[in-house]
Formats: C-alpha cells, structure tokens, sequence
C-alpha cells in the first residue's frame, strides 16, 4: 500500500504543540484510575459499591457505539474496496489464524497448570449457589452456533450486542451495496460519514473512561472485599503465568515473524488493553480497537471484519483460562475422591474445549458456561466451579485483555497476509510524524486528535 511522504519539519501542517507538563496520557489516567478506584473500595467499601452506576453509566455508553461502529466500518470496507474476492479470502485466514493460535493457547494453559498443581490438596466442599444460574444455560453446539450467527432482526442483534450476528448482516449488507455499483453510493457516502462520527464519538466517552475504570474497581473490591484479590491466588498466579508465557512466545513470535513494531504495536494496544482489564469487558474496549488498529496501518476492511469476528473465534484469553480452570477442577477432584485424571483425559478435554470455546461469546456466563459443561461432560464435580466463581472476576481482568490483545495482533497478522499492512503508519504512530501523515493526506480529524491525547 503507497502512502504519501511525510512532509518536511517546515511544512505547512506543523506537528501538534507539546503538551502542558501537568497533562497526562489516557493510558496513565485509567491506571491512576485502577488504583484510586482500589483503594476507595477497600477504605471505604460503601462508597466503592455505591459508585457502581457509574461504571455502568460508562459501560453502556460504550455498548451504544458498537452496532452504529461496527456496521458502517464493515460496510464501508467491503462496499469500498470493490473486490468481493477479497473479503471472503481475508474471512478464510482469519480463521485460519484463529484455530491456530487458539489451539497454542489451549496447550499452554495445560502445561502451566500441570507444573504449578493449582488444584493440588484443594479439597470441593464448595458452596453452590453460585452455579444454578450458569447451569441453566449450555454451551452452543455446532449447529446452533451456525443458526446463531445469522439473525432474524438486524434491531434484535444489534439491542442485544449480538457482534458475531452484525457482523453476519453488515458483511451481506456490504457485498450488496457492492453489487449495485452506482445506485449503492449514497449508501457508503452515509455509512462512512456514520463510521466518523462513532470515532468522534468514541473520543468523547474515553475522556471519562478514567472514572468509569475507577467506579468498576471500586466497586468489585467494595463488594467482595481485598481477599477477591489474593483468594486462591495460585490458581490466579496461574492463569496470569500461563497468559504472560503466551503473550511472549506466542504473540511475541508472531510480531518478530511478520516483521511489526513491537514497539508502535504495545503503544496502539495499551489503552485497548487497559480498558478491557480494568472493566473485565472486551466490548468496552472494542471501540478503541479498531481505531487504534487502522491508525497502526491496517486497512479499514480487514479491522472492521477481523476484530469483531474474533469476539468470537479468537478469544485467545478465555481458551487458555479454561484450560487452567478444567484441570485445577481435575486436581482438586482427586484430592477429594482421590480418581487420578491422567494426561490422556485431560488431552480429550481439550480437544473438547477446542470445539465448545469457539461458542463462548454467544451464552450467558461465557466462559464458565463452557466450563461448566465441560465439566458434567468428564464426570468432574461441579463444586469446583463454585470455588472458582468466587474468584473469576480477577480472572476475567487477565483473560479479557489478552483476547483483546489477540484479536489485535490477528489484525496486523492478515493484512500483512494480504501484503496490504502499511509499515509507514506502524512506524509513525502516536508521534508527530502520524500527525503530519495524516494532514498530508487531507483524512478526517479522529487520528490528530488521537494523537494529540497519546
């Protein structure tokens, strides 16, 4: 992909001015958030659950920018671009990609739980309340995840924050813009002046991302107290060892192989990352991603349709987390009935898992839905899920955040399959030069104003 020159330091699109010593990066101020928010939960308990409609206040203004975001950035990419071919070989890698990576993840998670034992003396005499509502719902199945990602109401999808099923629609929706030629551009004239405004938009919400971050913690550690920190903290050292081993060696290999700036890269993820950890939601964070990852240098068409597909296919976090917990469970059953599961069973558990994950966005309780199935199915008790949802909100921070992590690596990774990832913008971004690119080439505001608040 060409891309202009940048323009020289005496341009007349000067870079943007410094910033005042005192102004600090989004990035900070969520972190700041994450602390505050902490400490307000564990002084003053009340308060920290008190300010919980705050987090849901920010929570739902994020969920309102999905659809809108989501269906005109796919539209645009597919009705723009003009090569319907295209779109169905990028869909294709995508996937390809996915069950990989996914498949790496699930193995790592197994041999991190096999060295540090989690489970290991834990005895289930767990309560179980905690588990009746999960158990009204399964996993999806083949088929129903296939019926599942085709709506009967584009509205209904879209009041529910169904991502798999817009997706579904705005790529069918987008081919027959495309098929129309002429008569179809009033159509992509407004889905592309719609995909501005949501960027817009989405730098006004993050400005109060911050407190929305702060009100989250403040409320967990509130309700639930300091000890849903440190609470069976081996099992959570290790899914946080198995995740940090999987981020290095395997997305870390991946960078180095397809030749990105690890270092512009974990500039343009971390407020993506630092959303979805503080928030434990990787819809809060979705918004933010695609931004980010266009302005990184991939084309809009392969954002708007990897990502969001990812939310279903590639949750690298949530497929590594059930391998630690499914085993932890194994290890504490036969500390308490003392029946050895042995690597063969625990090898067919994750060819299981590998199948009924790929459903995990689309179920009530996600992951520890899956969980739970997986557990009846291998005749493992159920108590042991109860002892993990006592602590599966620190859990679901790390998880969240490597899925989104993934689902951004995955992008890079089949743009620069399609020869089409731009190295320039990879290169300048979130500096002076990014900003200078972009007023060369005349493109809409949402990157310099992006960049200035870097």
């Amino acid at each position: 992909m060409e891309t202009p020159p940048l323009p020289a330091a005496n341009s007349v699109h000067p870079a943007p001015p410094a910033k005042p010593w005192y102004q600090i990066s989004l990035t900070t101020q969520i972190l700041l958030g994450l602390i505050l928010g902490g400490l307000v939960g564990w002084v003053k308990p009340d308060w920290g659950i008190e300010s919980g409609f705050i987090r849901d206040i920010f929570l739902n203004l994020i969920k309102s920018i999905i659809a809108p975001l989501m269906f005109s950035s796919i539209v645009v990419g597919i009705a723009g671009g003009g090569d319907l071919r295209k779109v169905g070989r990028i869909g294709l890698k995508a996937l390809v990609y996915f069950e990989i990576v996914t498949t790496l993840a699930l193995f790592i998670g197994l041999a991190v739980v096999n060295i540090v034992k989690p489970g290991v003396g834990v005895t289930l005499h767990a309560d179980t309340s905690g588990i009746g509502q999960i158990a009204q719902s399964h996993p999806l199945t083949i088929e129903e995840v296939l019926v599942h990602i085709f709506p009967s109401s584009i509205v209904d999808a879209m009041a529910r924050g169904e991502v798999l099923q817009i997706v579904a629609f705005s790529v069918i929706f987008g081919i027959s813009v495309a098929a129309i030629g002429k008569k179809g551009e009033p159509i992509l004239a407004l889905c592309d002046s719609v995909s501005q405004v949501m960027f817009k938009f989405t730098g006004y919400v993050m400005k109060v991302a911050p407190f929305g971050v702060a009100a989250a913690i403040a409320a967990t550690v509130g309700h639930k107290g300091l000890g849903v920190l440190i609470n069976l903290g081996l099992l959570i050292a290790s899914l946080y060892i198995a995740l940090v081993i999987f981020v290095i060696l395997v997305l870390g290999t991946i960078g180095v192989l397809i030749r990105i700036p690890m270092k512009q890269f974990i500039r343009a993820v971390r407020e993506p990352f630092a959303i979805a950890f503080a928030t434990s939601s990787g819809e809060a964070a979705l918004p933010k991603s695609l931004e980010v990852m266009e302005r990184f240098g991939v084309p809009k068409r392969t954002v708007g349709f990897v990502i969001p597909t990812g939310y279903s296919f590639n949750l690298d976090g949530s497929t590594l987390y059930l391998a630690v917990a499914s085993v932890f469970i194994a290890q504490a059953a036969e500390t308490t009935t003392g029946v050895h599961f042995g690597l063969g069973q625990q090898m067919l558990l994750m060819l299981t898992l590998m199948v009924t994950s790929k459903g995990v966005a689309a179920v009530s309780r996600a992951a520890l839905v899956v969980l739970l199935a997986a557990v009846y199915s291998f005749g493992l008790p159920a108590e042991g899920v109860a002892v993990i949802f006592a602590v599966d909100a620190i859990m679901d921070m790390a998880r969240t955040s490597v899925n989104v992590l993934g689902n951004c690596m995955a992008c890079v990774v089949v743009a620069r399959w399609e020869g089409e990832f731009d190295d320039n913008r990879a290169r300048v971004f979130g500096t002076a030069e990014e900003f200078a690119l972009d007023a060369a080439a005349n493109e809409p505001a949402f990157v310099q104003a992006a960049v200035g608040g870097d």
